[in-house]
């Protein structure tokens, strides 16, 4: 019988995801096991933020399991760890991993060993695919639990990797020739709550370490980005001057029935903050149209509340109904062709907001960093502050940081998403 020792991983949701592929493809073939277009082992790291993630993964698997029916098909992630039992009955599906224990499917093909990762468990994970930047996962799992939300069931409790794994890694990663990482987890400004240090702290030991050129956050909560975050990363060489921010909603209403953690009069008090300190800033907002008993008027709120906010740019989730959330038994859901034109709206708002972010630097020099991607004979990178540029193809560019005066010419002014998340 065929030795079986290839693989292939194939990759949804979100980058905390992407990183976890990549530490366990860069595991399995430390053991040997090689990546293969014909693999014996299909790996699939899913996703269960919205009723659409969980469709391309049904599709995904569905259409795998067609094109290699010798292939074992192994589920990982969270809606394996949501509903294991129904991901256990697809086709070809040989073996099913949650989110807290996925890194055990690296035993388990190496050599058959039983499961022993825990909710409690830190599994470590950062990206190496990209030749320019690296997703570095610091903390996982949540202790919120808004009313709409399976991550923190899907995750787990809170839990953070310690500070000196998180510089020793970071070492790892500066020794590949990687220019820019992306600090990753679920709940990012939670990092250190439960072992004595904070994301703040390590920001600032990053900041002495002075081995990566370039240093972003990714989502954190608006309670949880702190005056002092904000300062440093006002007056760091390192730190970019980007922040992705969750508000969900501009209704204190809705707010409340989501069991956020702030209202709007924090959350706007919290972007013009950062405006004041860091003008030039890039400012992304996550937003939830449609939630149980969002009447037009609550909607007209969030909409203005946006509209009249310095920020950059949206992504835009349309709410969907999520297994064993409070959410989901309230009353007063609202009807889909309601939730789709709210989010259509939004979306268009989004557009107008990255063009004038955009065209507010033009004519401005920023660095950008040259990504490897490279189309129709030319480059793209992202400045600090995150406006995606193009430039003529030249290969000693690639992966290098280069000042470049912001023109028409080669800013991407129509790099915008339509995508209906549902």
């Amino acid at each position: 019988m065929k030795k079986r020792d290839t693989f292939a991983i194939y990759t949804l949701g979100c980058k905390l995801n992407f990183s976890e592929s990549s530490e366990i493809s860069r595991q399995l073939q430390e053991f040997g096991l090689k990546q293969s277009n014909s693999p014996d082992y299909l790996l699939v790291n899913s996703c269960a933020v919205t009723a659409v993630a969980e469709k391309k993964g049904r599709n995904l698997v569905s259409k795998l399991s067609r094109q290699h029916p010798e292939s074992k098909i192994i589920i990982l992630g969270c809606y394996s760890e949501l509903s294991a039992e129904e991901v256990a009955k697809w086709k070809n599906v040989s073996a099913v991993f949650g989110s807290a224990n996925k890194i055990d499917v690296v035993p388990y093909l190496v050599n058959g060993a039983e499961s022993k990762t825990t909710s409690s468990s830190f599994f470590p994970a950062y990206s190496s695919h990209d030749r320019t930047r690296s997703f570095l996962k610091i903390q996982d799992g949540c202790d919120y639990h808004c009313s709409y939300c399976t991550v923190a069931t899907a995750r787990g409790i809170s839990r953070s990797d310690t500070m000196k794994h998180v510089l020793k890694q970071l070492e790892e990663i500066h020794n590949q020739g990687i220019k820019e990482v992306i600090l990753t987890g679920v709940n990012l400004g939670d990092f250190g709550r439960k072992n004595g240090s904070s994301l703040f702290e390590l920001l600032q030991e990053i900041e002495k370490l002075a081995l990566i050129e370039r240093i972003r956050i990714s989502s954190i909560e608006p309670n949880l980005l702190t005056d002092e975050i904000i300062d440093l990363t006002a007056h760091s060489k390192i730190i970019m001057p980007h922040f992705h921010i969750p508000l969900q909603s501009g209704s204190d209403k809705i707010l409340s029935l989501m069991k956020r953690r702030y209202n709007s009069t924090f959350f706007a008090n919290k972007i013009h903050q950062i405006k004041k300190v860091i003008p030039h800033a890039c400012l992304a907002v996550d937003i939830i149209t449609g939630f149980p008993d969002e009447q037009e008027k609550d909607f007209t709120d969030s909409y203005n509340f946006v509209n009249n906010l310095p920020i950059s740019y949206l992504h835009v989730f349309t709410y969907s109904k999520r297994p064993n959330t409070p959410a989901a038994s309230m009353e007063n859901h609202i009807a889909p062709s309601v939730k789709k034109e709210r989010t259509k709206k939004l979306l268009l708002l989004s557009k107008e907001k990255k063009e004038s972010f955009y065209k507010e630097h033009l004519g401005k020099k920023r660095s950008v960093l040259i990504e490897s991607d490279h189309k129709k004979g030319c480059l793209y990178g992202f400045t600090d502050n995150y406006i995606k540029i193009k430039l003529p193809y030249e290969e000693r560019f690639i992966n290098k940081i280069l000042p470049v005066e912001l023109t028409e010419d080669n800013v991407v002014l129509n790099d915008f998403s339509t995508q209906d998340y549902e």
